[in-house]
């Protein structure tokens, strides 16, 4: 369909910021962070790799707790507003420009986060576990990995082909497709904002609970649990999201 490297569209990252990182997500930030701290039982001074970590909505908040934090993402404008911040407050945070399928950094993390559905990129499924593999490979002995995506069942149950926000007068129209029996979904994005039209198309590969529990495996992770939220629910009937915490 066009959009295999969406995601190396520097476009589609500038024209969507504003509806991934508004203001009610980043003042959700805290809320979300206690809630890892929980899951990955973390310590202040404890080192913490954010992978994927965009404009460093969950890095931030985790060195202002006391956390040695490396944030890697692959878009420099993220990246760049990242660095802005943590100066700003005068934290310190190891910035990195890096594709998730090549960062590795052996045995150097006690925990890593890739959150906000920041998995499943990829046409090739053999990709998505080369990104497990470097994350098994960077965790020190005992280290701790949490994945937050939008589980196959969770999704199923909510479905909508169409739907659309509003965000400071600007509108997103989102059309839906689920592709290859559930394997993937395929969403092409409308952002109107006065007269100006702009339209981008992604593909995302969907896992349900069991399917990342086997690809967990695959990569060298020996204990996995899931839950349906962060904070620690069943990841069952009633489940919001795909939560994997593996060790």
């Amino acid at each position: 369909m066009g959009d295999v490297n969406w995601h190396e569209n520097e476009a589609f990252w500038r024209d969507t910021e504003e509806f991934l990182f508004h203001r009610r997500r980043w003042d959700a930030t805290p809320a979300e962070v206690d809630q890892a701290y929980a899951l990955l039982s973390l310590v202040p001074g404890a080192r913490v790799l954010d992978l994927c970590c965009g404009p460093g909505r969950h890095a931030l908040e985790l060195a202002r707790r006391g956390l040695r934090v490396t944030g890697v993402d692959r878009t420099e404008r993220y990246l760049e507003r990242a660095r802005r911040r943590a100066s700003s407050e005068g934290l310190n945070v190891e910035w990195v420009q890096d594709d998730m399928r090549s960062f590795q950094r052996t045995a150097s993390f006690d925990a890593a986060l890739l959150m906000f559905t920041s998995f499943g990129y990829f046409e090739d499924p053999a990709e998505d576990l080369q990104v497990l593999k470097n994350l098994r490979a960077s965790l020190a002995n005992g280290g701790r990995l949490l994945i937050d995506v939008q589980g196959k069942e969770a999704l199923a149950r909510v479905f909508r082909e169409r739907d659309w926000d509003e965000l400071d007068g600007k509108l997103l129209l989102e059309e839906r497709e689920i592709l290859e029996d559930w394997a993937r979904i395929h969403s092409r994005w409308i952002i109107i904002d006065g007269t100006k039209r702009r339209e981008h198309t992604l593909t995302l590969r969907l896992y349900s609970g069991s399917e990342l529990r086997t690809a967990l495996g695959a990569a060298g992770f020996s204990e996995v649990r899931l839950y349906g939220n962060l904070d620690g629910a069943p990841y069952d009937q009633n489940a919001r999201r795909l939560i994997a915490v593996a060790a």
